[in-house]
């Protein structure tokens, strides 16, 4: 199934996408109470919003081979974790606004775990069964500014730099999804998520140890190979297929 978060009659909305309508919920979708009403509303007359507002968004970098290649890292011995505030998600088709302060912001095409419970030190062998489901995201990075710091948090935290979207799907297999990121029309990044270093499960379960995950918490599972920069005037897609397409323009800072 797929959920969605959208604006809708001045009100923020949740339901679940049937062919080209939406039927809406009586409340979040993450919250198990939620039941479908009556009401059912064109696509075309929703802004879709970022599915989730989650409390933490965890990322993991160097999670493909060829991505840490082309960076020049080393392959790192267990998952590098690091976070975007709340600050930094915006839904599709929102602006992402570049820095001043930055020289070059690239994109980078990610598959998105939503949890769907509350879960600490849960196994990895259990750790699908947390999962609600999964978005696209694109981890917006200020590259240069994160080669300047030596450290990640400020080239990854700036406003509008985690779209996340366009829904979350449930029922499928995050082990072998195509993962795609393309520039102005032009695929830039392709790779499947069995290449991933570390799998979903491991880190579902490797992140628990640190920190106490809830529902609607986000997790970034790392990008493939090709990231590169964006210009003002670009458009950026994150692009699964069993997920769909986040679609997201570069602007300027006003």
């Amino acid at each position: 199934m797929k959920y969605v978060r959208f604006f809708n009659n001045k009100e923020v909305k949740h339901g679940v996408i049937e062919g080209d309508r939406v039927r809406v919920l009586d409340g979040p979708f993450l919250d198990p109470l939620s039941k479908p009403t009556e009401t059912l509303v064109s696509l075309n007359e929703v802004t879709l919003l970022a599915p989730v507002e989650p409390n933490k968004v965890l990322c993991v970098g160097l999670n493909y081979a060829l991505h840490a290649k082309e960076l020049e890292h080393s392959l790192p011995d267990d998952p590098v974790i690091f976070m975007k505030p709340q600050t930094s998600v915006i839904g599709p088709d929102a602006e992402i606004i570049y820095p001043k302060i930055s020289q070059r912001v690239d994109y980078e095409a990610e598959l998105a775990v939503v949890i769907g419970k509350t879960i600490k030190n849960v196994p990895e062998t259990d750790a699908l069964e947390a999962i609600f489901g999964y978005t696209c995201a694109n981890d917006v990075t200020a590259r240069d500014l994160q080669k300047k710091d030596g450290q990640w948090t400020r080239g990854k935290s700036f406003d509008t730099f985690c779209p996340l979207g366009p829904w979350v799907v449930t029922g499928i297999d995050p082990s072998h999804l195509d993962v795609q990121g393309l520039l102005n029309g032009e695929v830039k990044q392709t790779s499947n998520t069995q290449y991933l270093i570390n799998s979903v499960p491991k880190l579902i379960s490797f992140i628990s140890q640190v920190m106490t995950l809830n529902p609607g918490d986000v997790v970034l599972t790392g990008t493939p190979e090709g990231v590169g920069p964006m210009q003002p005037g670009d458009e950026v897609v994150v692009r699964i297929p069993m997920i769909g397409e986040l679609r997201n323009t570069v602007g300027v800072q006003a």
